[in-house]
């Protein structure tokens, strides 16, 4: 079960006009803004629940993700994984959670795939039986063995994104944030990444919270919507019901859609 309650998170961003004079005069007189990347937001999500998080670039949705996975604290507002706060114990917090974000790579770039797996199971000290079990699934699931013994830099992106998904599974966490999960892939791997999530939410009860710009992906995977703009939940509620916000629009493409839905909120 995750909650969170009015969480709200600030950054400190420093501003300053082009030119070596502006330059030079932001050594003494540095001009700062604020930007409030989550504004009191709050939302339950249950166990077992596959949700798109989902809003335009800047609203919030990195930010949300990197507070539930522990890596930045918020300035207000309480959140509770499971029964800890993630920021607070994120040392016994991680060994629960995958995350996997599609613009980074949690992988060692100049060693082959399957020496990143056995660093991990050192790191999250899995059981020998259980990596056993979990590799050999990850690997059948996703195609990997014909990739695990290649270094991360020769392999091309898709193949990349498998591995990286199953890197984040190993230790069968309950929880698994995907942030951009399919950015970049063809059709087929974009079909066979949607596939995998898919299974482990049913065979393994995952809990997925799902963050991308590929609505495909949002419909094909998930019945609830969390909308965000502004760094505010501007909707909670079914793929079906946004449609219906958006009726009349040109096309009725799923893109058409949410781009209709920004415009609607203002985002």
């Amino acid at each position: 079960m995750i909650e969170v309650e009015h969480v709200s998170k600030t950054y400190k961003v420093a501003r300053r006009d082009a030119g070596f004079v502006n330059a030079l005069r932001a050594l003494w007189h540095r001009r700062v803004e604020e930007i409030r990347a989550l504004d009191d937001i709050s939302f339950t999500i249950s166990d077992g629940e596959m949700v798109g998080y989902i809003g335009p670039n800047g609203a919030g949705k990195s930010s949300t993700i990197k507070v539930l996975s522990g890596v930045l604290t918020p300035d207000a507002g309480k959140c509770v994984v499971n029964g800890k706060v993630p920021w607070k114990e994120r040392v016994e917090y991680v060994r629960h959670i995958g995350v996997v974000f599609g613009q980074r790579s949690g992988l060692w770039w100049d060693v082959p795939i399957i020496d990143s797996f056995e660093l991990l199971k050192e790191i999250y000290k899995i059981p020998d039986t259980t990596y056993k079990d979990s590799l050999d699934e990850l690997v059948t699931l996703l195609d990997l063995g014909k990739i695990v013994k290649t270094p991360a830099r020769q392999l091309s992106l898709g193949q990349r994104m498998r591995c990286e998904i199953a890197a984040a599974l190993l230790h069968r966490p309950e929880l698994l944030f995907l942030d951009e999960p399919t950015i970049g892939l063809d059709a087929v791997s974009k079909l066979a990444v949607r596939d995998f999530v898919r299974r482990i939410n049913v065979e393994h009860k995952t809990t997925v919270i799902l963050t991308t710009h590929d609505m495909q992906d949002i419909e094909a995977l998930t019945k609830r919507i969390l909308l965000i703009g502004h760094g505010k939940i501007l909707r909670d509620c079914s793929f079906e019901e946004l449609k219906a916000e958006a009726e009349g629009v040109s096309g009725g493409s799923i893109d058409e859609i949410v781009a209709a839905l920004y415009a609607k909120y203002h985002i």
